[in-house]
């Protein structure tokens, strides 16, 4: 495991981000850097940075953006083991729940702790803050997932692949179990009262009821694919997915029957049977 070089300075913002030229491994995403920080230079006034191997991390607090290096870069190599390459982006820590909705917008910050574009994440403190370190771990390898498959131009993909796959990575090697990280999930089982089918994009909607018990069936069915038929095919689904939206192909259900042999209905029911073996233990 390389070792990482993670450094801490201060930005200097005339109109673009001024760092030092370098040499370290993280250095190929110092233009990145400059051009995001540039979209936004009164945000980043007195903020301080910290490069890893594969992340370039901007913001204030300048020990939250210290702390941040490390457990992106191990995120990294996290979607680089699932995925097949390392994830390079720059995460943006602003200092206020507004300074995020701006850096976010059109997309909502409501709700989150985080959320990825094309090549950033963007960290949203308040949510951010609530969360304990094992959590953060999480969320930041869920968002680099999404900049690695591109989850922000890729519209057409099923809600619950998306996000379900981005759980999958992100909670790997976490040690949590799955009736902890899907409790709401499990007091709905527990009271009668189970999905009835795999979530659709308005269940992850901010104000939507049943969010968190949507992030959480969604993993278990991405995890359910990976038990099942091992990880290389729930990779190749995600894959196949994503050319089939942009080939106009057969959708979903046509992908879920060439990938892994069987139809969204199948896969509904077998998942639905799955959740009470793994988190009513």
């Amino acid at each position: 495991m390389p070792l990482i070089r993670v450094l801490i300075g201060a930005l200097v913002l005339i109109g673009l981000l001024v760092l030092p030229a370098g040499s370290g491994p993280g250095d190929r995403l110092l233009p990145s850097a400059r051009a995001i920080t540039a979209e936004h230079p009164d945000i980043w006034a007195g903020a301080s940075w910290a490069r890893g191997e594969h992340v370039l991390v901007v913001g204030r607090p300048r020990g939250l953006v210290a702390e941040l290096a490390a457990p992106a870069d191990r995120g990294s190599r996290t979607v680089a083991r699932v995925w097949g390459r390392p994830v390079d982006a720059v995460i943006l820590v602003p200092a206020t729940t507004e300074q995020a909705a701006a850096l976010a917008a059109p997309a909502r910050v409501t709700g989150l702790a985080a959320l990825a574009g094309v090549d950033r994440v963007i960290v949203e403190p308040s949510g951010f803050a609530r969360l304990s370190a094992a959590g953060r771990r999480v969320v930041i390898t869920h968002e680099l997932t999404h900049v690695a498959t591109d989850a922000a131009a890729t519209g057409h993909l099923p809600a619950w692949l998306v996000e379900g796959f981005a759980d999958y990575v992100g909670y790997l090697d976490s040690g949590l179990t799955a009736g902890a990280v899907a409790a709401e999930l499990a007091a709905d089982l527990r009271a009668g009262a189970p999905p009835r089918a795999l979530p659709d994009r308005a269940d992850f909607a901010a104000g939507s009821p049943r969010r968190a018990q949507a992030y959480e069936e969604a993993w278990l069915a991405c995890r359910y694919i990976a038990e099942r038929f091992g990880e290389r095919r729930l990779v190749a689904l995600y894959r196949a997915a994503m050319r089939t939206g942009r080939d106009g192909g057969e959708g979903i259900d046509g992908v879920l029957r060439a990938t892994l042999g069987i139809s969204t209905a199948e896969l509904t029911r077998s998942w639905l049977a799955y959740l009470p073996t793994v988190i009513l233990r």
